[in-house]
């Protein structure tokens, strides 16, 4: 690993540079996070629900309250958690090949049903793909190139981390941006499918800036031994998803 020590926000490298792990962003930072993590990013995320069509086909979410609940146990609790978990840990590793490669491949198979590999997976490849295309990075691409040769799926907050540590973006309000876009689509499913209205939508999000808030802030003193989680629900219903017989989204 590159990282050798820590002070205040910023960690120093094996090789002396100093990155900044704060939450404060300039003005060009957060036009470019803006761009990467807006709904029109090419990434598909509009076609995904993480298993929230069949828990409302089933009953388990099915107004403003139970959505709300249901995400802010993501975030919690469940793959959102460990989303968090898996963008620091990237952003850490990325400046060293092999320790970014141990990241990925957890990242790639840490996904409990095959609609939630497939989500990760194409998401992460477009993201990747895209950033690499539009803000040309040497480093990025040698990365990529790196998983590709050791055939290891693109795991998007394992991508994302990686790209927001080459771009020089600060990782605790990259990853809390990160998670805001995970959650802010899964609402935008949510009052599609239940279906809610957009001001509902709207209390969703600020209701869930708490949890999202801490999320990442627990985030930064984990590690890859603390991933886990008790979204046993929300896994449940991914899995009935692979079978449900009328959907709209593609998990």
């Amino acid at each position: 690993m590159s990282t050798t020590m820590a002070t205040g926000t910023n960690i120093i490298t094996a090789t002396g540079t100093i990155m900044d792990t704060g939450t404060e962003l300039t003005a060009p930072q957060a036009l470019r996070l803006a761009s990467w993590l807006s709904p029109s990013f090419p990434i598909g995320a509009f076609s995904y629900s993480h298993g929230l069509e069949f828990a409302i086909e089933h009953g388990d979410v099915t107004d403003e309250t139970t959505l709300l609940d249901w995400l802010d146990g993501l975030l919690s609790f469940g793959s959102g958690r460990n989303e968090a978990i898996l963008f620091a840990a990237a952003w850490r590793a990325a400046p060293d090949a092999a320790a970014f490669r141990a990241v990925a491949e957890v990242g790639a198979a840490l996904r409990p049903s095959v609609e939630l590999a497939l989500e990760t997976e194409m998401q992460g490849a477009a993201f990747l793909d895209t950033v690499i295309a539009a803000w040309p990075d040497t480093a990025l691409a040698a990365l990529r190139e790196d998983l590709e040769a050791a055939d290891i799926a693109l795991s998007l907050p394992v991508v994302a981390g990686a790209a927001c540590r080459l771009h020089g973006l600060p990782l605790a309000g990259a990853m809390t941006l990160h998670l805001h876009a995970f959650a802010a689509n899964l609402v935008s499913a949510g009052v599609r499918l239940i279906p809610l209205g957009q001001t509902a939508g709207q209390r969703i999000t600020a209701a869930l800036e708490a949890g999202l808030l801490a999320a990442a802030a627990v985030a930064l003193d984990r590690n890859l031994d603390d991933l886990g989680g008790a979204g046993v629900a929300a896994e449940l219903c991914s899995l009935s998803h692979e079978t449900q017989y009328t959907r709209l989204f593609r998990s």
